[in-house]
């Protein structure tokens, strides 16, 4: 198998790079600013170099310094500044994408992927990331890059249990065969131990008071305990009793679900479970910070779908 170098820009706790790995890439450097994420970056991936910066203080020429040659660099710049799940986003898009300082992280992907002119770019967010299509073609454009594609891909086509559409924006198409059937909430979270078992990492049950335990254990499957106002005054759901014969809705960064027969909610490993990380994938901080790094991930199954899909583009070039 050709040896193909990879860098992701905003690591997280490495669900995208995990997928990558796992087609054979070697995960040479992973970037995030938040120190619990980067943290776990680095147990996942002792062998990368892991750098708790921000990314607007990052160079194309600090990376190579640091790992030499990159064939290929992904990453997810924060979805809050275009997602329709935030009600205080910008009501122009191009706001959100120039004038929001979160938002504006994507123009320092396209400049680091401009500074070290990858073979291959992945860029992952949310399909509403695409009201400035336009204005991305042109910045990519301007790295570098004249084909751009827009890879619109659902995670539970690929073996994620759980419900997720993202957009993947890179210089080449991403179409991966779908899976023949879905995988279920129950054979998801088939065969681990009780809560709090020490021989599953992050399984310990948070705590919940009386009050919200008779609240909850009167929610059938698929009814959610609380709803919340999203942008432009949408009712989105959470808390929400899932449905083992179903694949789970999005998992978020704030999502806390309750089990399908148990009146508690879900663990944070039951959760990663979800998104299709392997029990010995090591998240580290406070409870909700690791909630919050399962919840922004690339699904696991969905990334190594597109990392394959990458591998074999590379090869072929290389012939």
């Amino acid at each position: 198998m050709v040896e193909l170098r990879l860098v992701d820009l905003f690591s997280g706790a490495g669900g995208f790079a995990e997928g990558f790995r796992r087609a054979g890439f070697r995960i040479l450097l992973g970037v995030d600013n938040n120190p619990a994420a980067i943290r776990s970056f680095k147990a996942n991936f002792p062998e990368a170099v892991a750098l708790a910066m921000d990314i607007q203080e990052v160079t194309g020429k600090l990376i190579e310094s640091l790992v030499g040659p990159v064939d290929v660099v992904i990453g997810s710049p924060p979805c809050e500044p275009y997602t329709g799940a935030n009600p205080r986003r910008m009501k122009d898009p191009i706001d959100r994408l120039y004038r929001d300082p979160a938002g504006q992280l994507v123009l320092h992907f396209a400049r680091i992927v401009g500074e070290l002119k990858p073979k291959v770019f992945v860029m992952e967010n949310v399909p509403a990331i695409m009201d400035v299509k336009d204005e991305l073609e042109k910045i990519f454009r301007e790295a570098g890059y004249n084909r751009i594609y827009f890879n619109l891909l659902k995670a539970e086509d690929y073996g994620t249990p759980s419900h997720r559409l993202r957009v993947f924006i890179s210089n080449i198409r991403i179409k991966p065969r779908p899976h023949r059937r879905r995988i279920t909430v129950a054979e998801a979270l088939r065969g681990l131990p009780e809560p709090g078992a020490e021989i599953v990492l992050n399984h310990e049950p948070p705590s919940m008071s009386p009050r919200k335990v008779k609240r909850i254990a009167r929610l059938r499957w698929g009814q959610a305990l609380i709803y919340y106002e999203g942008a432009e005054g949408k009712r989105l759901p959470n808390l929400i009793r899932l449905d083992p014969r179903r694949h789970a809705p999005t998992v978020l960064g704030s999502s806390r679900f309750i089990h399908p027969y148990e009146d508690r909610f879900l663990t944070v490993r039951e959760q990663a479970r979800l998104m299709g990380f392997p029990d010995n994938h090591v998240f580290l901080g406070g409870r909700d910070e690791q909630y919050n790094q399962v919840g922004e991930a690339v699904p696991v199954p969905l990334a190594e779908a597109i990392a394959w899909e990458v591998r074999r583009y590379l090869e072929k070039s290389l012939q």
